[in-house]
């Protein structure tokens, strides 16, 4: 209670309205949730250069190189599971909030640990897409050597194998990487994602 009597949040910013005019887009979060191997990271990285090559402002979060960051204090207990999502999606919230189109790639494997993630960023700004890939596909390409790693027991709680992956219900979209390429399984989601990303100032 001290601490929060001692926080004063700045509100005099400008608002989201004024960044998404000057960058001419509106902003979402896109929430890439799948397997581990099942193409979130290579889709999402294809992704940001169509953006990009459309006159998109993106950014790109990947699970990997935020727990090296951001949360390299962090484990793969649930409650630590779910800072990591919680921190995640504050950040992801921060791009929005200036105009950004912000990409997000983690397994995040659980109902409630995405609903965390959409509570946070607000619902009509999360756009979930699932990348169904089967696990025995995910399997075959493991070129981390994860899956290897946790059917020999040596990594607990992998999610997929000794842990659950909840897939999503209604997702904004959902992507099969099996028979498709993860270029066309990007142009698959710019193609979707496009209508609700044109800036009009009717709208605002």
């Amino acid at each position: 209670m001290d601490k929060e009597r001692n926080i004063f949040p700045v509100t005099d910013l400008l608002d989201r309205q004024a960044k998404e005019q000057l960058l001419q887009q509106h902003s979402k979060v896109l929430w890439l949730t799948g397997l581990s191997g099942s193409g979130k990271t290579t889709i999402a990285r294809e992704l940001e250069k169509l953006l990009q090559q459309h006159g998109r402002m993106a950014c790109l979060l990947d699970g990997d190189n935020i727990r090296t960051g951001i949360n390299n204090n962090l484990g793969f207990s649930e409650t630590d599971r779910q800072e990591n999502i919680r921190r995640i999606a504050e950040v992801a919230k921060l791009f929005l909030q200036n105009g950004i189109i912000c990409i997000a790639c983690f397994v995040s494997p659980t109902v409630q640990i995405r609903q965390l993630a959409q509570n946070i960023i607000g619902e009509n700004d999360f756009m979930e897409i699932f990348i169904n890939t089967p696990l025995e596909v995910c399997e075959q390409r493991d070129v981390k050597g994860l899956y290897d790693k946790a059917r020999k027991g040596l990594i607990p709680d992998f999610t997929g194998i000794s842990a659950p992956f909840e897939a999503p219900q209604t997702p904004f979209l959902s992507i099969s990487t099996e028979n498709q390429t993860p270029i066309a399984a990007a142009q698959e989601v710019f193609n979707a994602l496009l209508p609700h990303l044109k800036y009009s100032s009717k709208t605002n």
